[in-house]
This record gives structure tokens, C-alpha cells and sequence, in this order.
């Protein structure tokens, strides 16, 4: 019970130092605002939107900002500001969930070939090298080709393209956790391979895991948006950012505002999470502990 109550007391210092060292960050902290308030917009749109992402007004088409449209209208007389706000729930959709999969496929990948090296090692780094070796925009296109346009196959081609980088991480840590010596006292009283990867090599690489994760999700927002913009991604009528920039481009000389937004939110979104994600690197290094 003593053990358990050590336990949960280090973790909670753990956590407050490290929150500690990223208050100090600014920029994370402006990063970690801005994201909040993006999910603020996402989790209540339905509220916030002043009119539903889909209700078109043909008496309101190409309307500039104003104080009715803040935004704008577009070629439909939908509100562009609507359909940013609503936008802003599939692509942090498409981010997360992703990135969430390819994470977990990439852990464990990267996990099983640092813990038990040779063959395996040979066999899943060798993919790893193959997947790496392709642009992960093309590798992207390629599976969302194969799959055809929508919401679940973007998700998936956006996850399998961020696999090896989570496999390379995993696995240079568990290359050095393998050989410390709480490793080598679990195998003395028996415990097996599962046990000893679940149970002490995952919980001493989060920390990567987590900067890899918050750095990516940026990456994976963007690369979503460029399948939705090549007619791979999300199809229209749904208001995510990339399929609004591909519906606006023919129309950008005279109506620039109609990109200009949605183009704004990506930037916007992409940066705090840039900004959140170095700060968080920052307090999670070991090195720069006081």
C-alpha cells in the first residue's frame, strides 16, 4: 500500500515540475491558449457558429466580410466563419484519431524490435526504412488513391504515414532502457517479455512519445488538408480546412477572403501546436533539469 501511495506521489511531482518548467515557456503557454480555445470552438460549434456550416442563400453568394458574414459567404451564400468553426472539428478529428493509430501501431513496432533485436530487429526496421524512404505526402496520396476520398480513409493514410517515426523513436529508447538494470532484476524473478515491455520499458518512453505525438499532430492536420485539397480527403459538403481552400481556389483572384481564412486556421492551429510542442519537449528533457 506504502508502495503504491510512493508511486502516485512521484508521478504527481513528476507532472508538476514538468508543468512547472512549461509555464516558464511563454510561447508554450500561448501555444497551449490557443488550442484551447480551438477546442473550445470545435466542442461547441453547434453554439458559437452563427448559422448551420451547410445553409446556402444563392441571394448572398460572394458576399466580402461584414458585419453579417465576418467571414464572408461563399459561391453557395454559406458563412465562411460557420464553416471554420465546424471545419475546426474534423480536422482536429483527423489529427488526433490518426495520429492516436499510427502512434499505437509505431509503439509497438518500434518497442518489439529494440527489446528483442536481431532478426526481428532486421525485419520491421527494414519496412520502417522502406516507409521512410517515401515523401510522406506521397505515401499519403498513394494509400488514399488505393482507398478512395472520405473522412475514414484520410484518417488511415494519414496513420500509416506517421508509423516510422514513432517506430524510430520507440526503438532507439528501448534499445537503451533494455540493458538498465530494474530490466534485468524483472527478468531474474520470471517476469516475461509482455510484462517487461507493458510495465517498464512503454512508461520510461513517454516522454518521447508525448513531443513526437504534440509535433506530429500539426503534421498530420496539414497533411490531411492537402488530401482533402487534392479531392482525397474529406468530400464536400463537410467543412474541413483543406477541401474549403480546394473549393475556393478557382475563385481566389476575385474572392481572396474565401482562402484566406480557412488557410489561416490551418496556420493558426499548425503553429500552436508547433509552440506547445517545443515548450513541452523542453520541460520533459532530462537535461535541462535543475
Amino acid at each position: 500500500m506504502k508502495t503504491g501511495t510512493a508511486k502516485k506521489q512521484k508521478k504527481r511531482s513528476q507532472a508538476s515540475e514538468t508543468w512547472k518548467r512549461l509555464r516558464k515557456n511563454r510561447l508554450a503557454v500561448v501555444g497551449l491558449v490557443i488550442l484551447a480555445l480551438i477546442f473550445l470552438l470545435a466542442i461547441f460549434a453547434d453554439v458559437i457558429a452563427p448559422y448551420p456550416y451547410d445553409q446556402q442563400d444563392y441571394s448572398s453568394t460572394f458576399q466580402t466580410p461584414s458585419a453579417q458574414h465576418l467571414f464572408g459567404t461563399d459561391n453557395f451564400g454559406r458563412d465562411i466563419l460557420s464553416r471554420v468553426i465546424y471545419g475546426a472539428r474534423i480536422s482536429l478529428q483527423i489529427g488526433f484519431i490518426s495520429l492516436l493509430g499510427g502512434a499505437f501501431v509505431g509503439c509497438v513496432l518500434g518497442a518489439i524490435a529494440g527489446y528483442f533485436g536481431g532478426a526481428v530487429d532486421t525485419i520491421i526496421m527494414r519496412f520502417n526504412d522502406i516507409l521512410m524512404a517515401i515523401p510522406r505526402i506521397v505515401l499519403a496520396i498513394s494509400i488514399a488513391s488505393a482507398l478512395g476520398p472520405g473522412l475514414t480513409n484520410a484518417m488511415i493514410a494519414v496513420a500509416i504515414s506517421s508509423i516510422p517515426n514513432f517506430a524510430r523513436v520507440v526503438r532507439a529508447s528501448t534499445l537503451t532502457i533494455k540493458d538498465q538494470e530494474y530490466v534485468e532484476a524483472a527478468h531474474c524473478i520470471g517476469a516475461n517479455n509482455f510484462h517487461i515491455i507493458k510495465r517498464h520499458v512503454f512508461p520510461n518512453v513517454l516522454a518521447p512519445i508525448i513531443v513526437q505525438a504534440t509535433l506530429g499532430i500539426g503534421t498530420a492536420i496539414i497533411l490531411a488538408a492537402s488530401l482533402s485539397f487534392l479531392g482525397l480527403g474529406v468530400t464536400p459538403p463537410d467543412p474541413e480546412w483543406g477541401s474549403m481552400l480546394s473549393e475556393a481556389r478557382t475563385y481566389m483572384r476575385d474572392y481572396p477572403y474565401m482562402v484566406i481564412f480557412p488557410g489561416l486556421a490551418i496556420m493558426v492551429t499548425v503553429l500552436a501546436l508547433n509552440l506547445f510542442g517545443d515548450g513541452l519537449r523542453d520541460a520533459l528533457d532530462p537535461k535541462l533539469k535543475k
